[in-house]
């Protein structure tokens, strides 16, 4: 390890090529001699690899692996830590931005020798000319959990951590724990934080130092699976916690509920091939069954018009949200966005 190295940023991408060169500009922006930044492509197809090529001229300590083929986004940020050199790893996006002063924050705040270190931060539009909510995590200071309070910390900051962009871990803590069992759930980095509680204590700064472009998840695309099986099942599958903290987070069963289905279906994001291919294995009640496969064929436009009208009069979002994706669905501009 290289003793002059304090910070790793560790980016996985694929096929970013649009957006990459914007992080890497937020990033270098700010860094300096303790800095290096690890950046793992799964195999790109665009033009991701000439883009870092580029900024390697202007920053030095960026270092590039380029896999031969895609590994998934859980093994190729695994990746960028193993190849990491400095005492903290934080595990950045590919599109997202951090805010001036980023760097110096978390800096400062890895002077305490936490364990892990959470980012707060904004949320934008995809181009971010926009911001759609201020902070995240509706923190107004800093918070500070030790070992006895890690079920606190998993209610507070685990639907947030849908985002792995906010997450800053020793790289000596996270070599120490599992990570293989998590490959495939898209969200290694909550297994490992998870899986077992931290010694040292974890910090979180209020402070919204990311600016999150929404809608631009790697994993938006596959967000009917994720959102309502993959993630539910990781966040069940805590056994340490309770099940009253695991439900504040999650319910365990999402997909049940006829009004979440209408929001995906509303969004385009579940038909007839999702309810064949997730639900219709599960479900046993043929009441259940009518009702689900009916659902899965309503009129998409005509749900999401309704929807639009129905949140532009009310105006509200849910106070836990299931996902980071899920956090916004609510909201007037996307169904706006989608009409």
């Amino acid at each position: 390890m290289d003793s002059k190295i304090a910070l790793s940023i560790c980016i996985a991408t694929h096929n970013r090529g649009t957006f990459i060169g914007a992080t890497l500009d937020s990033i270098i922006s700010q860094a300096n001699e303790k800095i290096e930044i690890v950046i793992v492509d799964g195999a790109s197809t665009d033009n991701t690899e000439e883009i870092v090529k580029l900024y390697q001229n202007k920053f030095p300590q960026l270092r590039y692996a380029r896999l031969s083929v895609k590994g998934g986004v859980d093994q190729d940020y695994s990746r960028a830590v193993e190849l990491a050199q400095g005492k903290y790893c934080w595990l950045f996006t590919d599109d997202d931005i951090l805010k001036a002063g980023a760097i110096q924050a978390v800096m400062t705040a890895m002077q305490h020798d936490y364990g892990l270190i959470l980012v707060n931060a904004e949320i934008r539009n995809i181009n971010l000319s926009e911001v759609l909510k201020e902070r995240y995590l509706n923190f107004v200071s800093n918070r500070a959990y030790q070992k006895e309070y890690f079920e606190q910390l998993f209610m507070d900051v685990a639907d947030y951590l849908s985002f792995i962009g906010c997450v800053v871990i020793k790289k000596s803590l996270w070599n120490a724990r599992e990570k293989k069992a998590y490959f495939g759930t898209a969200f290694v980095h909550v297994g490992v934080i998870f899986q077992s509680p931290i010694s040292d204590e974890t910090m979180v700064l209020a402070d919204p130092l990311i600016s999150i472009r929404y809608g631009n998840a790697s994993w938006t695309d596959n967000s009917f699976e994720i959102s309502l099986f993959k993630w539910p099942d990781l966040i069940w599958s805590f056994s340490g916690f309770s099940e009253s903290a695991r439900r504040q987070v999650h319910r365990r069963e999402p997909w049940r509920s006829v009004k979440t289905l209408l929001i995906y279906r509303a969004r385009g994001l579940y038909s007839l091939k999702e309810y064949n291919k997730y639900l219709k294995p599960r479900l046993v009640n043929p009441i259940a069954r009518f009702v689900l496969r009916f659902v899965a064929q309503l009129p998409g436009f005509f749900l999401n018009f309704g929807f639009y009208l129905y949140f532009s009069i009310f105006r509200f979002h849910y106070s836990h949200s299931e996902t980071l994706l899920a956090e916004l669905e609510n909201s007037v501009y996307f169904y706006k966005k989608y009409l």
